[in-house]
């Protein structure tokens, strides 16, 4: 399914029926990687949809912004287009922030956040933006990407990782696809920091006790959730994915939220 919006095409699925669950994950990934934690929230009488980031999965290319704030805008014109009442939003690592941006932009349209692994703040300097140009450039960039990516799995790997791994290299070798994923990378997040506290809807981070992305991923967990007035879970053992990688401990977590929300 696809969803047009200013400067570009959305693309996202839709699955099972019940209270509406949106699902974003964060940059150079496909919204594949819901594959595990959909049929689990399907099962559970939820409808879950699922989308595809702006320059990446089947959305399109050539976006004139790829902001943190963009990306939040289209969170709300799908949850517009889906006419389907408030929802939950779950998102992954940068993703987090713009969902955190649609909760405060669209307030009626949002009733919780599950963040998992947010990375909602920081700045690229000019120095790491021209780094990341020569390191993720063609033709190397997908590859160079992909070594990345699985880095992020630092202990138990989904049994399907290579297969989404390849997945992702063939959709960054597109024209417009790895450009894309530069745009987000060098994109500004301080702006989703400074609006945690405005976002008054209730919400849960959940964070792997491994996620090299962060220092120290305990404290990053417990600074966001203080932020949005909210619960934090960590999942031992877990990297940047925890849904992906122990979707067993993990879905348990946002499945008790999720339940806590439906007897408000």
């Amino acid at each position: 399914m696809t969803l047009s919006v200013t400067d570009g095409t959305l693309a996202y699925e839709d699955t099972g029926s019940g209270p509406l669950i949106v699902c974003i994950p964060g940059m150079g990934d496909l919204r594949s990687q819901f594959r595990f934690l959909t049929p689990l929230l399907v099962a559970s009488g939820y409808r879950v949809v699922a989308l595809d980031l702006r320059g990446h999965g089947e959305s399109s290319t050539h976006w004139k912004d790829y902001s943190i704030a963009s990306i939040g805008a289209d969170l709300l014109a799908l949850l517009q287009r889906l006419d389907a009442g408030p929802a939950v939003i779950i998102a992954n690592s940068m993703a987090a922030g713009s969902a955190v941006l649609a909760a405060v932009e669209g307030p009626q349209w949002v009733r919780g956040l599950v963040l998992l692994d947010p990375a909602v703040r920081g700045e690229p300097n000019r120095a790491w933006q021209l780094l990341l140009g020569v390191l993720f450039a063609r033709p190397w960039g997908p590859a160079a990407w992909g070594r990345y990516y699985t880095s992020l799995y630092p202990g138990r790997k989904p049994a399907d990782l290579e297969n989404h791994l390849a997945a992702i290299r063939l959709n960054l070798q597109q024209p417009g696809r790895m450009e894309a994923l530069q745009q987000l990378m060098i994109a500004p997040q301080t702006f989703a920091a400074a609006n945690l506290g405005k976002a008054h809807v209730p919400a849960l981070v959940i964070m792997g006790s491994r996620d090299p992305d962060f220092k120290q991923p305990e404290k990053e967990a417990g600074w966001v959730a203080q932020a949005l007035d909210a619960q934090y879970q960590m999942v031992p053992g877990a990297g940047h994915y925890p849904h992906v990688e122990m979707p067993e401990i993990t879905s348990p977590y946002i499945l008790s939220f999720l339940s806590g929300l439906d007897r408000r």
